[in-house]
């Protein structure tokens, strides 16, 4: 009989675990995602122990009262298929209770994960390769810092389910050495922003955002530019053919694939507009 697991609350200095389980399963997460990641929700996350052995943990994140996303969702090799991982999915999902709730499958967990209700609406195709852009001299190009930050929340805001500004206030953090961020602002309007960050391996453009094709085009050549030589990694909803193309463009090769789900109606977001998502793991 399988010894009993208690779930906790993972503290802020414990997920740094989680990531690290997520890069021994290949994950690749960003060296510096743990305050981000955490300042999302301090409630969502969760460790499951067994006589003190960490064993399993899971995201549950809660973005206001209406929207929720999974994430995280690991459990050490050798407690697999033990009915653990059962039992600290349904803890996260019962702290997201009724919520619109998002997650991003990989094609053989699909299956299972309609079981739960949730129902596939595309796929995210990661793209990878070494980084040849140079950042273009475009005065339109501006460093994502404090002054700007109010323009990106609210710039932000059409492409998410629910505000997210604790999340973004990391994720955009200019003082962090292992990322850049830029916006695209035209007659004082933001038109389009993007974060590239260094993860184990190379280094992730997440979100891409942008008013048109071309917007995107100069975001990311601003944003790989920072790392010229360097591997490069965009994540590209399949509905945004320009995205497709953009990734093409600069020789990226589809490396592998999720699904996006939700259990509940799929929110209306502007995929056209959205090149790279911010995160597997948050959205």
């Amino acid at each position: 009989m399988s010894e009993p697991l208690e779930i906790r609350n993972l503290r802020e200095d414990e997920i740094r675990i989680a990531l690290d389980m997520a890069r021994e399963e290949g994950w690749n997460p960003g060296l510096d995602d743990g305050p981000a990641f955490y300042a999302a929700d301090p409630q969502g996350y969760f460790a499951g122990e067994i006589g003190g052995e960490l064993i399993n943990v899971i995201s549950a994140v809660r973005y206001g009262d209406a929207f929720g996303f999974i994430g995280l969702y690991i459990c050490k090799p050798e407690h697999r298929t033990k009915g653990y991982g059962h039992q600290i999915w349904d803890h996260g999902m019962r702290y997201l209770g009724s919520c619109l709730i998002g997650l991003d499958a990989v094609k053989e967990q699909t299956a299972s994960y309609a079981q739960h209700g949730f129902k596939a609406v595309y796929r995210n195709i990661r793209q990878c390769g070494l980084s040849l852009c140079d950042t273009p001299m475009d005065a339109r190009l501006a460093p994502l810092g404090q002054g700007l930050f109010p323009s990106i929340r609210d710039y932000d805001r059409r492409f998410f389910p629910a505000p997210r500004e604790e999340f973004l206030k990391q994720w955009t953090d200019p003082a962090l050495e292992t990322r850049r961020g830029f916006a695209f602002v035209e007659d004082g309007n933001v038109m389009g922003y993007g974060v590239i960050r260094k993860c184990h391996e190379g280094f992730k453009i997440g979100p891409l955002f942008a008013d048109s094709p071309e917007i995107a085009d100069t975001l990311f050549r601003a944003l790989a530019g920072q790392v010229k030589g360097a591997t490069v990694i965009l994540d590209t909803p399949e509905p945004n053919a320009a995205a497709l193309l953009l990734a093409e463009r600069y020789e990226l090769s589809p490396e592998f694939e999720t699904l996006r789900m939700y259990r509940g109606p799929a929110p209306d977001l502007p995929l056209d507009q959205t090149f790279g998502i911010t995160t597997f793991e948050l959205g």
